[in-house]
């Protein structure tokens, strides 16, 4: 499995990029704003089809681009149904976001749950459930790949905002220690903002939630 990071839209969200040209099948974890025009070009070079887009949570930075996404390659779409509404509504979240922010919904086609495995890339990946910065964030963990990608609960350094309508800072805490920290050390923990980090590291430096 190769990853490609592809930082994205009007606040950078980080998109992950997941391609097996051994098996000819891709998989992109969030959507910011005008990814495809980076994805596309990687499928083609890898001759691999996108089989499929992994939703984070529902905020509009990481969806952005998901229905652009869908159209242009068919990829069915999974996310945790705690953010059904902002994804297949998105207007929801106009009271918080910039007026000149472009919402467009996308179908989810598949609901994931805690503890599900989910096949994708030529690898397996577990989901693992981490509300508080959003009540549907997943991440997504690959134990052969020792990597973990996490949304926007947890930064090198730092931890999701909770000011957001339905964050909460206390759950996000408790989400962090009990499904982030629990993974082995030299897990690399892929956000979806900034750069990458590892457990270990967080666990022992983090100064909002310590281990």
């Amino acid at each position: 499995m190769e990853l490609h990071i592809l930082p994205a839209g009007p606040i950078q969200t980080n998109a992950y990029l997941l391609t097996a040209p051994e098996v000819g099948q891709a998989v992109l974890i969030d959507a910011p704003e005008d990814v495809w025009a980076e994805v596309e070009p990687i499928l083609r070079q890898s001759k691999c089809r996108l089989a499929e887009l992994w939703i984070t949570h529902g905020h509009w930075d990481h969806t952005q681009g998901a229905a652009e996404v869908v159209r242009e390659s068919g990829a069915a779409v999974r996310a945790h149904p705690a953010d059904r509404a902002l994804i297949e509504t998105p207007e929801v979240m106009r009271p918080f976001t910039d007026p000149s922010i472009r919402l467009e919904a996308v179908r989810v086609d598949h609901w994931l749950a805690q503890g599900q495995r989910i096949a994708g890339a030529g690898s397996e990946a577990e989901v693992r459930h981490v509300p508080g910065h959003c009540p549907g964030n997943v991440l997504f963990y690959f134990e052969r790949e020792k990597a973990a990608f996490v949304g926007d609960a947890l930064f090198r350094g730092n931890v999701g905002r909770t000011d957001l309508p339905q964050g909460d800072s206390a759950q996000l805490a408790r989400s962090i220690r009990e499904q982030i920290y629990t993974l082995p050390a030299a897990t690399a923990v892929y956000p979806g903002h900034g750069p990458e980090t590892t457990v270990g590291e967080e666990r022992e430096d983090n100064p909002f939630v310590r281990g």
